[in-house]
């Protein structure tokens, strides 16, 4: 059965059952309604939303919120050990090593390196690592150089284990378990 036929109108009676069935229970949510009393907003939020957004709304607005719900629900990994082939990451610690020999990474460098371990071998957007990574909101076209010049220095940093970030063209950058 899915999640949405669990969570059917009929069958549920708040946000609540939402946060109580195991499928979604980690999922962000964010409430959009027509009622903005202070009272309303409070409620909202003490039955366990995320975030609370009052019609009529700005899109720009809500993208906005959208991403900071998603920034904020995932898990971090910070002190996790991250690796991949010849690569590893030390979160705890903030120690890299290639094939064996310790890195000397700058806080960015790593921040993307981190970003790209992660994603375990999916497509990361410049204008994705942009905001992970530098803090971001919107890319233009030095934002995204940027991009481009901190992954040519960390792949230079890797030596031949740099082979593995692949440059998607038009879309990003990833990072290849398999190169």
């Amino acid at each position: 059965m899915s999640a949405a036929k669990k969570l059917a109108p009929s069958e549920s009676g708040s946000q609540r059952d939402i946060r109580a069935t195991p499928d979604c229970a980690t999922l962000p949510v964010i409430m959009l309604t027509a009622k903005g009393d202070e009272v309303d907003r409070v409620v909202g939020l003490e039955m366990g939303a995320d975030d609370y957004v009052v019609k009529p709304f700005s899109p720009k607005e809500m993208l906005a919120r959208v991403r900071a719900v998603l920034r904020r629900t995932q898990a971090p990994i910070s002190g996790a050990l991250l690796a991949v082939g010849g690569i590893t990451l030390d979160g705890a610690t903030h120690q890299a090593t290639a094939s064996g020999h310790p890195l000397s990474l700058t806080p960015k460098e790593f921040d993307l390196l981190r970003a790209l371990l992660e994603a375990r071998g999916r497509v990361l957007s410049r204008e994705f690592l942009l905001d992970r990574v530098w803090g971001y909101a919107r890319a233009g076209e030095i934002e995204s150089r940027t991009v481009d010049v901190h992954v040519r220095r960390l792949r230079a940093k890797l030596g031949p284990e740099g082979e593995r970030i692949l440059t998607v063209k038009n879309v990003g950058y990833r990072l290849d378990p398999d190169a």
